[in-house]
């Protein structure tokens, strides 16, 4: 099967959407854990916006392996290739772990997760508060991962952007090349 110089319509729209919802979930938790008086309102966003995000990561997921991305530039070194590939897994495993152990940590706190009145998702761990402990600690060091990782990846989209110029950064952009009009 041969692979796409682009990434589909739906990849991209995934991609877009889900990294403005990732950052803004990376302030909207650093809002939470510094104004006592934001927290209420902060955390009713926070918990359906994880919740959506670990869907969307599943559905990302599957058209990935349905729709395969392009193929990175043969000429890229090795070792950018492997990062590239390694980080963009575990691009994918934060997407997954952030909520689950968001959604643990909530329930091991014995607090519900509401995503709006009348819909509440059930515990999946244990109320325990060695337990929330542990999830508090694993969840604010993987949202500290996550925005290194995001800078990281910010960084080599715009290396191939602007440095190498390798239409790495398009294929995720605008997707497919207009096809240029030879009726003229």
């Amino acid at each position: 099967m041969s692979r796409p110089a682009h990434f589909n319509a739906t990849a991209r729209l995934l991609h877009w959407g889900m990294a403005a919802m990732v950052l803004g979930m990376l302030f909207v938790g650093v809002a939470m854990v510094s104004s006592m008086t934001l927290r209420p309102m902060l955390l009713s966003l926070h918990r359906p916006l994880g919740v959506a995000i670990l869907l969307l990561a599943v559905v990302r997921l599957a058209n990935r392996l349905r729709h395969p991305p392009p193929p990175l530039p043969a000429d890229l070194p090795r070792i950018q290739a492997i990062a590239a590939h390694v980080s963009h897994w575990l691009l994918y495993a934060l997407l997954f772990a952030m909520p689950l152990v968001g959604w643990a940590m909530v329930s091991a706190a014995g607090n519900p997760v509401v995503l709006w009145p009348g819909a509440t998702l059930p515990a999946i761990a244990p109320q325990d508060p060695a337990i929330y402990s542990l999830l508090r600690g694993a969840h604010t060091w993987l949202a500290r991962v996550l925005f290194a990782l995001v800078l990281l990846h910010v960084a080599a989209a715009l290396f191939h952007a602007w440095v190498r110029r390798d239409g790495v950064f398009e294929a995720m952009a605008r997707g497919a090349p207009p096809v240029p009009d030879r009726t003229r």
